[in-house]
């Protein structure tokens, strides 16, 4: 028996179709026309009474609006102004410092957790309020950040609120991209005209990759370069002391 096409209705071509004759939705052109006709008739609606209707989707367009903008992003990244490595408080703060000060600067960001923001969506003992010594509200002041001033130091009522918004005014600038579950691996580091060696950007991979590169062969890592490279891996990050330890063996740092 053959099983159901997931829940595509419309009859499934017994011959490729030439791309030429596709049209920007992935439907033939002819066909996507009246597709589109038909599903233009369906307006989504807000009904608690029982009609509740969702807009018309399908699961390729999902993908396709996915992968399309998430490898065009890739493709714009691997030519940066500015690589920030780690995105808890310290990286987050620098790459909106930075991309609101510097709108020219393209500026890309490596997490390699799913979830960005390091440790700071919890205080010491998994307490939720966040201490702030003075002056650093002045940036809370900047993000509108709310806190209790208590004198020397203020008090955000929980962390995440202090890294949740960063996070989304972060984000929202145009020169930002952000990549979640993504390492740095490796530096780049090249000679510039003077014959001087000078990191120029990093060696990438997903971070499932970068943790099962003892079990599978044949993963080969990805390139993004940049300038100016800034690492803010914190406790859990091996990267950045092994930047450190790299630099050494060029001999581009004095490590004592």
């Amino acid at each position: 028996m053959t099983p159901p096409i997931a829940t595509e209705h419309v009859p499934m071509v017994a011959t490729p179709v030439a791309v030429k004759t596709l049209d920007s939705t992935g439907y033939p052109v002819a066909h996507g026309q009246a597709k589109r006709t038909q599903e233009s008739a369906q307006v989504a609606k807000e009904d608690y009474n029982g009609n509740y209707v969702f807009a018309p989707i399908k699961e390729w367009q999902t993908s396709r609006a996915m992968t399309s903008r998430y490898f065009k992003s890739m493709h714009d990244a691997t030519i940066s102004d500015v690589i920030i490595v780690g995105c808890g408080s310290a990286g987050a703060t620098c790459c909106y410092t930075l991309a609101k000060a510097r709108p020219d600067l393209r500026i890309t960001v490596l997490e390699a957790s799913v979830s960005p923001g390091g440790g700071c969506w919890l205080g010491g003992q998994l307490m939720t309020p966040m201490v702030v010594r003075k002056p650093a509200n002045l940036f809370l002041d900047e993000i509108e950040v709310a806190y209790e001033d208590e004198g020397d130091f203020v008090v955000v009522k929980h962390a995440a609120l202090f890294m949740s918004t960063l996070m989304s005014k972060m984000l929202a600038l145009p020169n930002v991209t952000m990549f979640n579950a993504t390492c740095a691996e490796d530096l780049i580091v090249k000679q510039d005209r003077d014959g001087v060696s000078r990191v120029n950007g990093v060696v990438t991979n997903w971070t499932l990759v970068t943790l099962n590169h003892m079990t599978q062969s044949c993963m080969d890592p990805n390139t993004m370069t940049a300038p100016v490279v800034c690492t803010f891996t914190g406790h859990d990050g091996p990267f950045g002391a092994f930047s450190v330890k790299r630099l050494g063996a060029l001999g581009l740092r004095e490590i004592k």
